[in-house]
This record gives C-alpha cells, structure tokens and sequence, in this order.
C-alpha cells in the first residue's frame, strides 16, 4: 500500500468571477454539498456553472439553488439527472444561525463564490454580501485601472 494518498482534483473547480462585482463581500464561510454520485464526476470534469446561483435560508437549513451542473454522457441511462436541483449545504448550527440573522435582520445577500476540492470532498465558499449600486461599480472599476496604471507607470520608471 502505498503512502502518497492522492487528493482529488487538487484545488479549484469553479469560480463565481461576477459576485466580486455585483456584491460588497463581508463575510465568508466554507460549506459542504449533499450530491449525488454523477455530479461529482461532472464536478471532477469541471461542468459547473455558478452563473445566478445563490443560497435560501429556510427552517434552519441552507439550499443552494441556481447552480447548473451538467451531466456527463456517460451518466446511467436508467437514471434521469436533474442539472439544476436545489442542493441542501452543510455548515455547523452556530454559522447558519449568524447566516440567517444577517439575511433577515440586516438585509445582507448569500451567495455562492467558488467550488473547490478539499480533501476529496466538494467545498463551497459562500459569502455575506451587499449589492452594489452602479456608481459603486463605477468607482471601483476606477479604482481598479488606476492600479493597474500606477504598475505600469511603476514598471516603466524602474
């Protein structure tokens, strides 16, 4: 038997590259999935989009809902896979109960930010997180290029 234990994947699978945008990040939280069997193949096979995907609070339990995982071909042909069914997310008492508190109280949004591998397990980075306004978007693209173009300038003068 051998020692080197190889870990699946190895790193990221998917990531929600708009949230980033879109939203104000204020917290974050590492979260498991219940899947099935052909969704971590198609997971392993990187067909995962987080495209208008977020996260329902309800009776004390956490859903991902909106993400679309597709099947392989090579799925069994007795079975019907649904590619975007709402998938129950595990995370310990404590943080789902500070995750409902933001949600309802502080008008705060949770939404998935990345898929990932740790240990040969699927993870979830989720977030708490406000939605910009346009001008916010606006001033952060701004602020954005301004880096990039005080690099260069940096670069350049070096």
């Amino acid at each position: 038997m051998s020692s080197n234990k190889k870990t699946s994947g190895g790193g990221s699978i998917a990531q929600n590259r708009k949230a980033r945008h879109e939203f104000f990040i204020e917290d974050t939280f590492e979260a498991g999935l219940v899947l099935q069997g052909w969704e971590v193949k198609a997971l392993r096979a990187g067909r995962l989009s987080l495209i208008d995907a977020y996260v329902l609070l309800k009776d004390g339990e956490a859903f991902l809902l909106g993400t679309n995982i597709t099947p392989l071909l090579s799925t069994s042909t007795h079975y019907v896979p649904e590619a975007t069914r709402t998938r129950k997310m595990l995370l310990n008492k404590r943080e789902l109960d500070r995750l409902i508190g933001a949600v309802q109280q502080k008008g705060y949004t949770c939404i998935p930010l990345s898929f990932y591998w740790h240990n040969g397990k699927v993870k979830c980075e989720i977030a708490l997180a406000k939605g910009k306004q346009l001008h916010d978007k606006r001033d952060a693209d701004k602020d954005r290029d301004w880096q990039r173009e005080k690099g260069r300038l940096m670069r350049d003068r070096g």
